[in-house]
């Protein structure tokens, strides 16, 4: 069988590159078309905001897939962050410690709390030897049950005057720009950094394309896992830390369904699902015509907004089935 050329390949590759940026730009198209208020300042900015949350997520989970493995739990994940640390403000909080030092405290607590389950998750992986999809399985199911019970099936609430001091970090703008959208710019600012110019971010990927390969060539795989994973929980603490104020609660729906949109982010800008290949870039174009595809319906009648899932779920089994032919 005759080799493909090299220019052929690359052609294919610059393509796939290019493949979400160009179906970003035709949605949006579209969605002007369809109704006029799409293209206003106010509806990109709502957008860009919403993204925020999957956005961060993603950056992390970005890292995971590339690795070859994979987090079924990050909804979760953040439905219980949220819950503990409401419950860690409101008591420090009533022990009068002033406002803006609980608010900081809560954030920092979101942080190390997401860092640990991400090293949990990690250490069962390598040393416990169990498959990414089996420990973040069970994980799913686990963190929510214990937000279900800390909540006695109900909501935990943030109070009133802690709620108003909170309420910058996801209300407030900076330079007419909402701070989210800032901070997931950053994130994922610093994750293009990571994975593409320093050695972790090389490891990372030669974990992903031959992890038997990159133990011959001496990498610690074991350590560049449970630090891909303490990765993503940071992601999934920091997106939290800015949802928290946005609600002011924390309920078992809390986060349904977000692992399902930042797997999707991930594998619609590109990142092969078996791992090896990726980039942040393409994850944020994904996780923005996701939100897009969602603000659409929402603005229009297309179709159900409550099928929204379901064509996430369309968006998922059909590039990796793209991504299989091109193999």
């Amino acid at each position: 069988m005759r080799p493909e050329p090299a220019t052929d390949r690359f052609s294919w590759a610059r393509l796939h590159a290019l493949g979400p940026i160009a179906g970003l730009v035709l949605l949006c198209i579209a969605g002007t078309l369809l109704n006029p208020e799409f293209a206003t300042l106010d509806n990109a900015l709502n957008v860009l905001t919403r993204t925020a949350f999957i956005g961060i997520i993603a950056v992390g989970m970005c890292f995971v897939i590339i690795s070859g493995g994979i987090d079924l739990s990050v909804g979760s994940m953040a439905a219980l962050i949220a819950g503990a640390v409401i419950l860690a403000m409101n008591a420090l909080g009533q022990a009068g410690w002033g406002s803006t030092v609980v608010v900081a405290a809560g954030m920092g607590f979101a942080l190390l709390l997401g860092a640990l389950f991400g090293l949990a998750h990690g250490l069962l992986i390598t040393r416990g030897r169990i498959e990414p999809f089996i420990v973040t399985l069970g994980t799913l199911g686990i963190f929510r049950a214990y937000l279900t019970y800390f909540s006695n099936g109900g909501a935990i609430t943030l109070d009133n005057s802690l709620a108003d001091a909170y309420s910058p970090v996801f209300y407030g703008s900076l330079l007419g720009i909402p701070v989210p959208v800032w901070v997931f710019a950053l994130v994922a600012l610093v994750g293009g950094l990571i994975l593409n110019r320093t050695a972790y971010g090389r490891y990372v990927q030669a974990i992903g394309s031959n992890e038997q390969v990159a133990r011959y060539a001496a990498v610690d795989v074991d350590r560049i896992k449970v630090l891909t994973y303490m990765l993503l929980g940071v992601c999934v603490g920091t997106a939290t830390l800015l949802y928290v104020p946005r609600l002011g609660s924390a309920s078992p729906t809390t986060g349904i369904l977000w692992e399902l949109e930042a797997i999707a982010a991930v594998i619609v800008g590109g990142t092969a699902l078996k791992g090896g290949a990726g980039s942040i870039t393409g994850t944020v174009v994904g996780a923005v015509l996701l939100s897009v595809i969602s603000n659409i319906l929402n603005l229009t009648s297309i179709i159900s907004v409550y099928l929204n899932a379901a064509v996430q779920g369309f968006v998922i089994i059909v590039v990796a089935f793209l991504q299989r032919r091109r193999r």
